[in-house]
């Protein structure tokens, strides 16, 4: 990916409303994020009934009931899934949803998806990564909670797949201590992969500081309210701190440039204006010496540099120099 792929998670925080997912897709459109990102799951196929809810999510939520009850409220149809890809299509996003369950991976290859988002939870579940290696499609890994062995049995199964790697930090929002930013250097050095970062930290800063670091990818949690219920909302950005994180790594990614140290365009006009020539630092008959005292160097810079000092020391002056004058004998 030439550019920074930036993904708008929207995740759950539809709140199972289509009608608001689109409103979503209004504002990821508007902010210039490249792709707006759901959750595709069968919340039986994905949870049992026993399981308890993380405790982000209890908090977050302020009750305590199982996963499987909070989970239903935010399901989406198949049907409304069809709906919202059409609807970021016509909003010139790139719809992307992850699956949680095969049922949903099949559906979502059914839909013609282009890419295929494996969150963290997914990376050890074996029949899993077999369903979306099928598909020989781009993917994007999330590498939350997993060392690097767990990361490198994944991406054996994945062998016939064009992957991608996200850092992440699966807590809800991350500490600041526990970002650690510098896995991405060793998970490019580690899988020679394009990597990127998946924040669930609160703010903008950790994103930018991401892209500034080499990060290809950035994931983001969105929601139009961070007060609205709902297990993610406080983590995500609201509408104008999206369009602000957006507009910041637009900005970087035309900062890191090429690499190439030489001067730019727009400085250029600036070397003779703010670098220095020889000139003499007093009047300077001809047939007199140069010499350290009778010699200085000022601005501007479009006479005979600095540098070759050692050279014009010594020499004769073939003619004479008023102070302050640009020397320039060859």
């Amino acid at each position: 990916m030439a550019n920074i792929f930036i993904i708008a998670e929207i995740g759950v925080n539809h709140n199972g409303s289509v009608e608001l997912a689109k409103k979503m897709v209004d504002v990821i459109a508007s902010s210039g994020c490249n792709c707006a990102k759901f959750q595709t799951f069968k919340s039986e196929e994905l949870v049992n009934k026993n399981a308890q809810m993380a405790q982000y999510q209890k908090e977050n939520l302020k009750k305590n009931s199982t996963q499987l009850e909070m989970l239903k409220k935010l399901e989406l149809k198949k049907d409304d899934f069809i709906e919202l890809k059409k609807y970021c299509e016509s909003k010139n996003v790139m719809f992307l949803s992850t699956p949680f369950d095969l049922e949903s991976c099949d559906f979502l290859n059914s839909l013609g998806m282009e890419i295929f988002k494996i969150p963290s939870g997914e990376i050890t579940n074996l029949p899993y990564l077999r369903k979306i290696n099928s598909f020989k499609k781009d993917i994007i890994l999330s590498t939350g909670m997993a060392n690097l062995e767990e990361i490198k049995n994944a991406l054996k199964v994945l062998k016939d797949c064009k992957v991608s790697l996200l850092h992440c930090t699966t807590q809800y929002p991350t500490p600041y201590e526990d970002v650690n930013l510098k896995a991405m250097e060793t998970l490019k050095k580690e899988f020679n992969l394009p990597v990127g970062y998946s924040d669930h930290t609160q703010g903008l800063e950790i994103p930018i500081a991401a892209v500034a670091m080499g990060a290809e990818i950035i994931e983001k949690h969105f929601t139009l309210d961070k007060n609205m219920e709902g297990p993610d909302h406080k983590a995500s950005l609201e509408p104008d701190e999206l369009a602000q994180m957006v507009k910041s790594i637009r900005n970087i990614e035309k900062a890191l440039g090429n690499g190439i140290k030489e001067p730019k365009k727009s400085e250029i006009s600036n070397i003779e204006i703010v670098r220095k020539s020889i000139v003499a630092k007093c009047d300077i008959k001809k047939g007199e010496i140069f010499t350290e005292n009778n010699l200085t160097a000022k601005r501007p810079g479009n006479g005979i540099s600095p540098m070759k000092w050692d050279e014009i020391i010594g020499k004769i002056a073939t003619k004479d120099y008023l102070e302050d004058e640009i020397i320039c004998e060859k």
